[in-house]
């Protein structure tokens, strides 16, 4: 069946469900529906939960969450990225919001370095090549200043990045400002974004 041919009864009502619950359609979608009907009315069930039940995310942050997550370098589903900038456009959203999503969702890959670098330093300290962390010069004190006023916070993983590595920790303080210094979304969102991500 390629999806032009006649649906049966049963794979007509799941698509007109999922269409009606989901607002979206697409090859994907249909190949599943062909090969297996019950398991995409009970993957509609399952991930219609925010749509269909009480929820305190408007629509548009809904996509925003699926937009991260499809972007994500760990994931990058391209068609899943398409369909829900498509949805999240239709209930609202901005291109500027949707660019934002997209430029939160870039900084995912310091993620390895905040989960590697400390496991570096405990290696270098075992080995004896390391004794503790370095006092912070002036340029690395400024630095993370300048991340803590950007971003709101500062968590000790940082301390080994921005010791080890101050031109890739300085980049990234660039990077990761750009949506917090003219970006439009609300904190909470783009917490939800890195969330989002972080979670895919």
């Amino acid at each position: 069946m390629t999806g032009t041919e006649t649906l049966t009864p049963e794979q007509q009502r799941v698509k007109d469900e999922f269409v009606a619950v989901r607002g979206t359609w697409g090859e994907p979608w249909q190949r599943i529906l062909e090969l297996d009907p019950a398991f995409l009315e009970a993957y509609l069930h399952f991930s219609s939960v925010p749509w269909t039940r009480a929820s305190h995310l408007e629509p548009k942050v809904k996509e925003f969450v699926y937009i991260a997550a499809d972007a994500a370098a760990t994931h990058l589903y391209e068609p899943g990225i398409r369909q829900h900038i498509e949805a999240a456009l239709r209930h609202g959203a901005t291109p500027a919001e949707i660019m934002e999503v997209l430029e939160l969702t870039s900084t995912l890959g310091i993620h390895a370095c905040n989960i590697g670098v400390p496991l570096l330093l405990e290696v270098l300290e075992e080995e004896g090549v390391r004794t503790g962390p370095a006092p912070l010069d002036e340029r690395r004190e400024r630095l993370k200043a300048e991340f803590t006023a950007n971003r709101g916070y500062w968590h000790e993983f940082w301390e080994g990045i921005l010791e080890l590595a101050p031109d890739l920790f300085e980049a990234y303080v660039e990077l990761s400002s750009v949506p917090w210094k003219t970006g439009t979304l609300e904190p909470k969102v783009k917490e939800m974004i890195y969330v989002a991500f972080d979670a895919a």
